[in-house]
């Protein structure tokens, strides 16, 4: 599910999953329950993405000159360039959508649904099967989220708190199968 062609592509995905952890796990403390251990659990998992970070951002610049799946200039990073800037386009349309029918409450099921769909296409410009898996479980969580009540907790606690954790795992594979590639 992993392919480790391109480490240095791998490791970048533990910087840029671990920094979306601690983003979504930030998100999630809008409106957790009431309970502290849902604060302390999100504190935890905002920690395991900034600790991701910080042990594969400095392994990817020493590794830059690595090969890489996505060459400037080359059919993946157009593609790649395409795909990111349709998702931003879907964001702020979709986002403005829900403001105007006063429904904020789905801007973060609306933003990790999006950002789960692009991981789709992406495992194709990446070459990493594990993209799709991660867009899945992304997608499906942001569709639950917009569906349960809101009453106990903001739908955005739902999307950080099982975003955050998905993106903390896969995250955490590739960096361990990056790692071990480099040796």
């Amino acid at each position: 599910m992993i392919i480790t062609e391109f480490p240095r592509d791998l490791l970048m995905t533990g910087a840029i999953f671990g920094v979306a952890a601690f983003a979504w796990a930030g998100w999630a403390q809008e409106r957790p329950p009431q309970h502290l251990s849902w604060r302390i659990l999100l504190g935890a998992l905002g920690l395991g993405g900034v600790a991701l970070a910080a042990v594969t951002i400095p392994a990817v610049i020493s590794n830059w000159a690595q090969p890489t799946a996505i060459v400037f200039g080359g059919p993946a990073f157009a593609w790649y360039v395409a795909v990111f800037w349709l998702e931003v386009a879907s964001m702020i349309v979709l986002v403005i959508i829900a403001s105007r029918r006063k429904r904020r409450d789905l801007v973060a099921p609306i933003i990790l649904a999006i950002v789960g769909i692009h991981f789709i296409p992406l495992a194709w410009v990446f070459m990493q099967p594990i993209f799709i898996l991660t867009g899945v479980v992304l997608t499906a969580v942001a569709v639950i989220a917009a569906l349960v009540p809101d009453r106990s907790a903001a739908r955005s606690f739902w999307c950080g708190l099982f975003g955050s954790g998905t993106l903390l795992i896969v995250g955490a594979a590739c960096t361990a199968a990056g790692f071990g590639e480099l040796g």
